[in-house]
């Protein structure tokens, strides 16, 4: 699934070549997605698109007429595309410019979405209980300390929750913690002030440098541009149980938390 990283690239990939330009056809194959498609989308024909952002893990095409909201499930990916090339079974929704290209959004699972937000886009229900940004300073190891409090739920989890931070997806949350050399198991309550500074200043580390690179390309990922993300060399444990500790070399321990694949070295991670 892509996470924060991926879907910031994916925003910086297709920002340029959709910020100013107008919209000239909305063309829905499949309204079926993770949600049915809205009619409503077809009020960006005829818009010019003013911002690309992303919040969390959706991305937002902003007009005077509302906001086109996206989220690329478990296996979308965006391209920018000479509106001639011939669409595909899972090529699902194309936005169609008045430059030439197209935005077409691919997704073979339809776990996805294409959504309308007439309002404000921060306002709609999938966004406006969202957690702070985790690359800005709303997102601090105060803030983990103190929303941890009583908690025994395992710090992995916690730190994947939504309301509490977003776009700490699966793959960074087991790098972080293995940076920070705490454990994933530990119930969050446990966890010092001082340790949860770490755990921050970790996970903003991670997910920059996966940025930089380019986000990480497992199964589905690619950039905007077709290219593979480049962090997958970077990984420490993930996808590594079995394989020696890239510090101590004793044996990485693989278990399930939350129904997640969770690597962590059991000698360096306490």
């Amino acid at each position: 699934m892509p996470e924060l990283p991926e879907v910031e690239v994916s925003c910086r990939g297709i920002a340029p070549h959709l910020e100013g330009k107008t919209i000239t056809q909305v063309e829905v194959r499949n309204p079926s997605l993770r949600w049915p498609v809205p009619e409503e989308v077809q009020l960006l024909e005829g818009q010019t698109v003013l911002a690309v952002k992303r919040r969390a893990k959706y991305l937002l095409l902003e007009t005077k007429a509302g906001t086109a909201i996206l989220h690329l499930g478990m296996s979308g990916r965006l391209r920018v595309i000479d509106a001639s090339e011939v669409a595909e079974k899972h090529d699902h929704v194309q936005i169609h410019l008045d430059s030439g290209k197209m935005l077409r959004l691919t997704d073979p699972r339809r776990f996805g979405a294409f959504l309308w937000g007439a309002d404000a886009p921060l306002s709609h229900p999938l966004l406006q209980k969202l957690g702070p940004e985790p690359l800005t300073e709303d997102f601090d190891g105060e803030r983990l300390y103190q929303l941890s409090r009583g908690r025994r739920s395992a710090v992995k989890t916690f730190i994947m929750d939504n309301h509490i931070v977003v776009g700490v997806g699966n793959i960074y949350a087991n790098e972080a913690l293995f940076a920070s050399g705490i454990s994933p198991k530990t119930a969050a309550g446990k966890i010092s002030k001082a340790r949860y500074q770490r755990l921050t200043e970790e996970i903003k580390r991670v997910l920059a440098k996966a940025i930089q690179q380019g986000g990480t390309t497992l199964k589905d990922f690619t950039q905007s541009d077709g290219k593979p993300g480049y962090f997958v060399q970077e990984l420490q444990v993930y996808g590594k149980g079995g394989e020696p500790c890239p510090v101590c070399e004793s044996p990485l321990k693989e278990i399930k938390l939350g129904q997640r694949s969770t690597v962590y070295c059991a000698q360096c991670q306490r």
